[in-house]
């Protein structure tokens, strides 16, 4: 049996544009996995909902607001890091209010889904790429 690991909840959301692309962020320098590219979301807090820390997070993240109704639960990642393990619901958004700002991202860019696996993702992102692309 393996070592317990701490679980660490996170959400993110594949926010989709009338184009069908997803937006993408890179992870800003002095972060782990700095440099990587991500879909947007965060850490959820202790007694938070992972809607209510997803519309949270890109208010604060990305400038953005997104209605509960409008988050459409999808799918999610089970990885372990080593010394951790990362437990991630994905949804999907097509609507939202404002335009997306990389306030706390190197970078933010609109990717067609069968591109995804062009940039280089932390490894719990990747099993998702191919059921963006099955969506999309």
């Amino acid at each position: 049996m393996n070592k317990p690991q701490p679980l660490i909840l996170v959400v993110a959301v594949a926010l989709v544009d009338p184009d069908g692309r997803v937006l993408i962020a890179q992870r800003p320098e002095g972060k782990s996995m700095a440099g990587l590219w991500e879909f947007p979301g965060g850490k959820i807090e202790t007694g938070e909902r992972p809607e209510d820390a997803l519309i949270r997070e890109l208010a604060e993240e990305l400038d953005i607001a997104v209605k509960e109704a409008c988050l459409a639960p999808f799918t999610f990642a089970s990885h372990g890091y080593g010394d951790f393990h990362l437990l991630m619901p994905l949804f999907v958004c097509r609507r939202w209010e404002g335009e997306p700002k990389a306030r706390h991202h190197a970078a933010l860019k609109w990717v067609r889904p069968k591109d995804l696996a062009q940039y280089p993702m932390p490894a719990a992102d990747l099993p998702l790429i191919p059921m963006l692309r099955d969506l999309l």
